[in-house]
């Protein structure tokens, strides 16, 4: 794919982000572990997976993408994972009807365990100490020995990993996924919803549907389809020290894969072209997403475009746009128009969380509701002024009833966010929020196939 490329070319190139190990020597010792360890994915999920980005890049399907901010090891458990898996299946249900269009899944699970961070340092009163980056590399106490990178979370990160995917195949494929359970659970929430007469025509509709098939002899004891799901893992390809010691070599293909997850992206704060990791994902074959924050330009989008997909290749590249609520009619037309001239093929996906945290009178961050359903509206609209199309959302979500984003029909306050706010780093939507959120997306999907027949 790329010559002069190797697992460990990235080595070579400028980084940001990384952690300070205080002895390289134990850091080798996990790698060399890693590098023995078996893959967590495979090569042929990826491609399977790069399939169907590129029937979302032809405005055949559409591509859900959520989960944790950060992943934890406290907070490791079955009931989150199926949770999580749960409302993810909510809503691609609620999003299927509403689009009329296959819904590609692709969780922020299993491997999402390191955060960029704005400062190496953090400050408690007179007390400076490296930042919390994630539970693969330090702890979230504010102590001296507890920010002290160790290498030897990478090992547990690869092991809860590894239980949290075979967990997620057992669900997705042994019943859990069922239409017709998943349908029931939606009932349930609309049944309690303050906006039950808003989305029970949308529960109807689907009723009749599962109904109609069902005396057409189409059940889960019938077709796989109905009982099964394809499911896929994703995070953001930070630590590249982890990442290139899951990289393999496809037996089939000959070329390499990222084996720590399906699809893994780069983060705004760390695409800088001549960087390390553009330098290691160039050369992996996953689906790759770009996140694409106000400061990007056209021209450095299409810079790395052409670095990642030199062959611009359908599903291989998303660009995950965050650009922040009443900011994305100035970032994102721009961006449209240098695709769309120099034909290149992308997902162009829209993640409303990371450009709308705020700090709430009480010192938690959070996130607004109104603001998150503005940017994806917004992102709707200008895909639809510039003829291209709105592929997809990334949301920043969990299946726990949590108190961290303000708003919903739940009408969380900044004075409740202190009742279950849970999270180690930023602000999620509960599993209401998030299945409210689908809803109301997938009224704006209805109305957009309606305006392109």
């Amino acid at each position: 794919m790329a010559k002069q490329w190797s697992p460990s070319s990235w080595q070579q190139f400028p980084i940001k982000q990384q952690p300070a190990y205080p002895s390289p020597q134990a850091l080798e010792s996990v790698l060399t572990q890693l590098k023995r360890n078996p893959p967590l994915v495979f090569a042929g999920e990826a491609r399977s997976l790069q399939t169907k980005l590129a029937d979302v890049a032809q405005g055949k399907a559409f591509l859900l993408q959520g989960g944790d901010c950060a992943e934890s090891f406290a907070e490791f458990n079955a009931n989150n994972i199926r949770d999580t898996f749960k409302v993810m299946l909510q809503m691609a249900i609620v999003l299927t009807f509403g689009g009329a269009c296959p819904i590609v899944k692709v969780g922020r699970m299993a491997g999402q365990f390191a955060k960029p961070r704005s400062a190496d340092m953090e400050s408690q009163g007179d007390i400076s100490l490296p930042s919390y980056r994630g539970d693969i590399i330090n702890a979230i106490e504010f102590s001296e020995d507890a920010r002290i990178p160790d290498p030897h979370r990478l090992l547990k990160a690869y092991n809860q990993a590894a239980a949290t995917l075979n967990l997620l195949r057992a669900f997705a494929q042994g019943g859990l996924a069922d239409l017709h359970q998943v349908h029931r659970w939606n009932l349930g929430f609309v049944k309690n919803s303050a906006l039950k007469e808003r989305y029970q025509h949308l529960a109807e509709r689907i009723d009749e549907t599962l109904s109609f098939m069902a005396a057409c002899g189409i059940t889960a004891q019938t077709s796989s389809a109905i009982r099964e799901t394809d499911f896929y893992t994703s995070h953001e390809a930070l630590l590249l020290n982890y990442e290139e010691a899951l990289t393999r070599q496809d037996s089939i293909t000959g070329e390499w894969y990222d084996c720590s997850a399906h699809m893994l992206w780069i983060g705004d704060r760390t695409r800088q072209p001549e960087g390390a990791h553009i330098e290691f994902l160039r050369g992996v074959k996953n689906p790759i997403g770009v996140k694409a924050g106000p400061t990007l330009k056209p021209e450095e989008l299409i810079q790395l475009i052409d670095k990642l997909n030199p062959e611009n290749e359908l599903g291989r590249i998303t660009v995950i746009v965050r650009m922040g609520a009443g900011k994305v009619a100035d970032g994102l037309p721009a961006l449209i128009r240098k695709v769309q001239q120099e034909g290149r093929h992308v997902v162009w996906s829209c993640d409303p969380m990371h450009g709308n945290t705020i700090k709430a009178c009480s010192g938690f961050k959070t996130r607004a509701f109104d603001q998150i359903l503005q940017e994806v509206r917004e992102f709707f609209q200008v895909h639809h002024a510039e003829g291209s199309y709105a592929g997809g959302v990334h949301f920043e979500m969990t299946g726990q009833n949590v108190t961290e984003c303000i708003g919903g029909a739940q009408a969380i306050t900044e004075e409740g966010l202190g009742d279950r706010y849970h999270t180690h780093c930023d602000p999620r939507l509960n599993a209401d929020q998030s299945l409210e959120l689908a809803f109301l997306i997938a009224e704006t999907l209805k109305s957009c196939r309606q305006q392109a027949d």
